[in-house]
């Protein structure tokens, strides 16, 4: 009898790809700032700084509810334009930043993050809700790809 363990209703793995009209360095300038990411991404509404490598971020998607995480810096590899965090909170696990060239001017900007549900109300909900959270995700990741694709073209337009 096969006894793997069947994947947690309360586990998410995420794989997003940002085709971004920016240079790659451009890129990874703004994903490396979280300070700044609540004024180009509308579903970050907040971030607080509790250390030099650490801090309180405040999520909010579609869905009426917020996620609390503290994330902390784990791999910040400039040359190979990789960030890397962990996250405690209402979520829990860790997110990834890769930003590649795509063409001459362009980039991809690669998200991967796996997290396990901490906040009390998602796991009572895990099984009916799964389909919202996977969708409050996606409208999360959609506003803060054009979130970002608007500040890039912002800046290289000099505005």
């Amino acid at each position: 009898m096969d006894r793997r363990r069947l994947p947690s209703l309360h586990h998410y793995r995420f794989h997003d790809t940002w085709t971004l009209a920016a240079a790659p360095d451009a890129v990874y300038a703004v994903l490396e700032d979280p300070d700044g990411y609540p004024a180009w991404w509308p579903q970050v509404i907040g971030v607080t700084r509790t250390g030099d490598d650490s801090g309180t971020v405040r999520f909010r998607s579609f869905l009426p509810y917020d996620l609390a995480v503290t994330a902390r810096q784990g791999r910040r590899d400039p040359a190979a334009r990789t960030l890397e965090i962990t996250l405690h909170g209402d979520l829990e696990g860790w997110a990834r930043w890769t930003v590649l060239p795509r063409g001459r001017t362009g980039s991809t900007a690669r998200f991967e993050q796996e997290v396990t549900v901490h906040k009390p109300l998602m796991r009572r909900l895990a099984l009916p809700g799964r389909p919202l959270f996977l969708a409050n995700h996606a409208w999360m990741m959609r506003g803060g790809r054009r979130g970002l694709a608007a500040l890039l073209e912002s800046r290289a337009e000099g505005i």
